[in-house]
């Protein structure tokens, strides 16, 4: 079979045997498969996640010098499977799978291993009891999204945003568009999106951004106008101190009524902030222009150092949080919510390419202003990345 495989830095389309499914494994005809931004990363960066990886106790991660095939976001076809499965979902069916994959070494992360290769081939394997089935009739290309869908998804849940709250997003690339497909879907009213490029900020609007601003004009902060946010520590002195004497004068004591307020949710009220750029500078941007008590999801990936003030964060007492993946019933829910059509992605969906056009597409990726979200269709012999009518 032919597969892509990225070693020191270099794709190139090869052939490779065809996998063959261990225990409790099925082989997949691939239908299509995400370019991630993880993947253009990785291209020149995989020695570094690998180091982090390590770090953390996992020493099976790609490196550079091995011959890596990169794709974790696919939909493929059931072709085989492999001794001791259940065999639910029957042969040609259409089905998309969590890019993890068991073997005797544990479990691997598919297209980051060279011991589980990804779905830039003609082939790969999965584990069955990550497969899913894709319900309605959904077409391959969205269905190749749930990976990438699923990552915003858990971000949104991660940063708990009510529907009366702002929810800011700081990078419009296609994390930050699916996270503003997510907040959409979940109810979120007011959505501000923020970033740099005028294309990015198209994308933006069309996936629902109310408020879309260009952050060298203006502060994504304020951009949705006056909605209480205290933006300095006098304001939250006063807050207290006049919260505190206004209760004084109520006819029981005041802690009875402060209590009841903080367990309905009363001020200070704040937005969530998510930052989907993953570029230093950016968290340390974010904690000195931000409102004072704002929520903060990382969901971009900086691999390498970075810096910021933690006394600033402390002041305005900024809640951080850090997300990465999600679980496999938010993968579920994901696929669900796609079929269903809560979350249509396809304005995401910006070209496609067969193997032969990966390091096209790699090079047209890098214009944010032509491309969001690349597919590639093994069965293409297309070398340049396009859609019909764009």
């Amino acid at each position: 079979m032919k597969a892509v495989v990225c070693q020191n830095a270099d794709l190139k389309v090869v052939e490779r045997p065809e996998p063959t499914p261990g225990r409790g494994q099925v082989r997949l005809t691939v239908l299509r498969c995400g370019i991630c931004g993880s993947d253009l990363h990785a291209r020149h960066g995989l020695d570094d996640w690998a180091d982090l990886a390590e770090q953390a106790g996992y020493d099976r991660f790609g490196r550079s010098h091995e011959p890596v095939v990169f794709g974790h976001e696919f939909c493929g076809e059931v072709a085989e499977y492999g001794p001791g499965s259940k065999r639910d979902v029957p042969i040609g069916a259409s089905v998309v799978a969590l890019p993890l994959i068991r073997s005797a070494h544990g479990v691997d992360t598919v297209g980051l291993s060279v011991h589980a290769p990804g779905a830039y081939a003609e082939q790969l394997l999965a584990q069955e009891s990550l497969m899913l089935p894709v319900p309605n009739g959904l077409g391959p290309d969205v269905a190749a999204l749930t990976e990438p869908m699923a990552v915003a998804w858990h971000a949104v849940r991660r940063g708990e945003v009510g529907k009366k709250q702002v929810a800011i997003v700081i990078g419009c690339g296609p994390v930050g568009l699916g996270v503003i497909l997510m907040l959409r879907a979940k109810g979120v009213r007011t959505v501000v999106a923020s970033d740099f490029s005028p294309g990015r900020r198209a994308l933006a609007k069309a996936c629902g951004a109310d408020v879309v601003v260009d952050p060298a004009e203006a502060s994504p902060f304020s951009a949705a106008g006056d909605r209480g946010h205290l933006v300095d520590i006098p304001s939250a002195l006063e807050l207290a101190v006049g919260t505190r004497e206004r209760l004084g004068r109520l006819p029981v004591g005041w802690w009875h009524v402060w209590r009841l307020a903080e367990k309905l949710g009363a001020p200070p009220k704040h937005p969530v902030i998510f930052e989907c750029v993953g570029v230093p500078g950016v968290i340390e941007t974010i904690v000195d222009s931000a409102p004072l008590f704002s929520r903060v999801v990382v969901v971009g990936v900086c691999v390498g150092p970075d810096r910021f003030k933690p006394a600033m964060a402390i002041n305005k007492e900024i809640d951080l949080r850090f997300v990465v993946g999600y679980t496999p019933l938010e993968f579920r829910d994901t696929l669900h919510m796609l079929a269903e059509g809560d979350v249509d992605p396809r304005l995401l969906i910006t070209g496609k390419v067969g193997l032969e056009g990966v390091e096209a597409a790699f090079t047209a990726l890098g214009d944010p202003e032509k491309h969001a979200k690349i597919l590639i269709d093994p069965r293409s012999t297309a070398e340049e990345p396009s859609l019909p009518g764009r």
